[in-house]
């Protein structure tokens, strides 16, 4: 009986020694700025409300990640300012630090630098989630107040798509033409609604020149093995010729489907910006 009592008791200091390294983020305020919400990976620290809050669509931030050196990252970029509300036990900026880097390994996420500059304490955490790559740095300081930088990082969505004169006009030139805007999720070959615009000025096109036929091919960065990536471009060209057809009525006739992989690039693999110019769909005339 004893010795099951000692057991118990070293199970229940185990689990109170745990209880520091919890995440205890919270919900949402009261007093927060309207139509300001915390970010989708992260609540908030107990008896805080927004102060300031701010989205922007595409856009850049530089985090710390060693004492020499820091890193750009560019997509979808949120910004959230906390108060503490009056009355609350206020936490360290440590504290504050710390609670948002435990959640994040909650979520599989890692610590990529943390330090101190002028009283406040910052870490920078990146989270790898699904197709997302996620960086965030957290900021506070002993004084009420904290900061959250994150930046979902991804390639600009290309808005403005070359018009169909355009496109005749490079492949009458020098015989084939790289279009742009049109965009497939990672890994796989279905076409996002977001490539429409670029596809309406390829029927354009073809509708203007009925004799013309060309080749719809597919490219792909170098990320993956080469097979994979040769059967993905291949099959997204099928996609791309299959919409062509299906929705706009053009002449399966009129459009072979190729797919090249990684064979052919226009740029450097080595950067983010590199492969997002490799990643792209070519007509050739035949």
């Amino acid at each position: 009986m004893r010795h099951r009592i000692v057991k118990v008791l070293s199970v229940l200091f185990l689990f109170l020694c745990l209880i520091p390294l919890t995440p205890v983020l919270a919900a949402s305020d009261a007093n927060d700025v309207p139509g300001s919400k915390d970010p989708d990976i992260f609540s908030r620290m107990p008896g805080f409300h927004i102060n300031r809050y701010e989205v922007l669509e595409f856009d850049r931030y530089e985090f710390q990640t060693a004492s020499d050196k820091k890193e750009t990252i560019e997509g979808l970029h949120t910004f959230v300012a906390y108060y503490a509300n009056e009355g609350i036990k206020q936490p360290s900026g440590l504290q504050i630090t710390r609670n948002y880097v435990n959640a994040a390994k909650a979520l599989g996420g890692e610590q990529i630098y943390e330090f101190e500059d002028g009283g406040t304490q910052y870490s920078i955490i990146r989270i790898i989630k699904e197709d997302k790559e996620i960086w965030a740095e957290v900021s506070g300081a002993n004084n009420g107040m904290y900061n959250v930088q994150i930046v979902e990082k991804q390639l600009m969505k290309q808005d403005v798509v070359a018009n169909a004169d355009a496109l005749s006009g490079s492949i009458k030139e020098t015989g084939r033409v790289a279009v742009y805007g049109i965009y497939f999720d990672t890994g796989k070959a279905d076409l996002k609604p977001a490539s429409d615009p670029a596809l309406a000025e390829i029927v354009k096109m073809l509708k203007a020149d009925a004799g013309l036929k060309v080749y719809v091919v597919g490219h792909t960065d170098n990320v993956g093995q080469f097979a994979s990536n040769v059967k993905l471009s291949q099959d997204r060209a099928a996609s791309v010729v299959n919409a062509l057809v299906g929705k706009h009525g053009i002449a399966a006739a009129r459009l072979t489907p190729f797919g090249s992989g990684p064979t052919s690039p226009v740029a450097s693999n080595k950067t983010d910006e590199g492969k997002a110019k490799n990643r792209r769909v070519e007509l050739v005339a035949q």
